[in-house]
Formats: C-alpha cells, sequence, structure tokens
C-alpha cells in the first residue's frame, strides 16, 4: 500500500515527503536536516530509489547530497533548474545570511507526463511561477499531488526571487492544480495539508 509522511526540515521548516510502497520510498524535497531524514528512513526500513525535487530553492535542496550518497538513489529535476543545484545565486541561498547551500548536477530530468519508478507511478505536472522549473507530483490513484511551493493552505508561492512570476504563477494553479477534482490532497512545500475545493473555495488569492 502507497503511503505518504511529511516531515518538516531545515532552518524553514521545509516539508519533505517520504513516499513508500512496500519497502521501496521516494524521497521528495530533502530541505537540510538529513540525519532526521535518515533516522525515519531506517524507522521505516525502506530503500529510498529516487530524490525527486519540486524545485531547486535552498531550503529544498540542503540535504540532497547527503541523501544521494547515502541511498546511492538518483536525483530528478525540472531541465529549467538545471544550474541551480550548483549556483547559489540562482537557488537563492546566496541572497540570505545563511551561508552557500550548493549540490551536485542532478541525475535525471523531468519531464511533464506519466512517470514510473519502481513501483511508483505518478504524473509530473510542470507548475513554473514560484520559480521556472517547479512541479507537481499528482498521485492520482491515492487522489493526493505534492505540489511544492505553488499552492499553500490559504496562499500562494512567493514570487519575489529569481525566476518569480506572479502571473504565471496563478495560472499554473489555475489550469494544473485547480483542473484536479476537488477532493484531490494538496500537499505543500510549507505547512498543512488542504484540498483543491478548500483553495477554490477558501484561498484569498482567487476566492
Amino acid at each position: 500500500m502507497l503511503n505518504i509522511t511529511r516531515l518538516p526540515l531545515g532552518l524553514m521548516g521545509t516539508n519533505s515527503y517520504i513516499i513508500t510502497e512496500n519497502n521501496k520510498a521516494l524521497v521528495v524535497d530533502p530541505g537540510g536536516d538529513f540525519q532526521k531524514l535518515d533516522q525515519l528512513i531506517q524507522e521505516k526500513g525502506v530503500e529510498v530509489i529516487a530524490i525527486l525535487l519540486t524545485h531547486a530553492h535552498f531550503d529544498h535542496i540542503g540535504a540532497v547530497d547527503d541523501a544521494r550518497q547515502a541511498y546511492q538513489a538518483p536525483v530528478y529535476l525540472h531541465q529549467a533548474e538545471h544550474d541551480w543545484l550548483t549556483d547559489s545565486t540562482l537557488n537563492g541561498s546566496a541572497l540570505f545570511q545563511i551561508g552557500e547551500i550548493t549540490a551536485e548536477p542532478a541525475d535525471y530530468e523531468l519531464k511533464p507526463g506519466p512517470l514510473e519508478i519502481g513501483p511508483f507511478t505518478f504524473e509530473v505536472r510542470h507548475t513554473p511561477g514560484h520559480s521556472p522549473g517547479s512541479v507537481s507530483f499528482v498521485f492520482r490513484n491515492q487522489r493526493f499531488t505534492v505540489a511544492g511551493d505553488t499552492l499553500f493552505q490559504r496562499g500562494i508561492g512567493r514570487t519575489d526571487l529569481p525566476g518569480g512570476d506572479r502571473e504565471i504563477l496563478e495560472d499554473s494553479i489555475t489550469t494544473q492544480l485547480f483542473s484536479l477534482r476537488n477532493d484531490m490532497k494538496i500537499y505543500p512545500g510549507h505547512g498543512l495539508p488542504t484540498t483543491v475545493e478548500e483553495e477554490k473555495k477558501e484561498n484569498p488569492f482567487f476566492s
């Protein structure tokens, strides 16, 4: 049975998600605190077979290399942010007083459409606006979507970092997320989960 676990990590409490099926796991957005992440992986007794990035801002990538090395698992990222992992200016860490955060380049490019990794089958949707390469992972049969910093509970992603665009972001939410079924659960990059229906009705940016 497929399960998802939310684990806030790093200085900004970025949500990392561990998605498990039998004894295999996907790790989404390992933002920091690798020991905390690894402890949960060990407790679950699962094998990490891939690391998926919704986008490459610094608070989502802090433990990428530690996780990649520990689990010998490839990293997936949209091509639009190919250079961001190695460039602290692009990923935003150079803009804050936290020290530069970088990682080795991704191993595979995420493209819109169906993707199968091990026992996991899901859809990648390109949802730019918060950043050019932002994507959302839609697990249609399980009725949940990991949306990164695109859509939050009663909010939307910020657009004042490099590559951000408010108009594009709102279009992504309307066309790529609000087009999903109303009972689709949305797991955001920060904060608590919500649903498509709740955000259509209650999100101040759209209501």
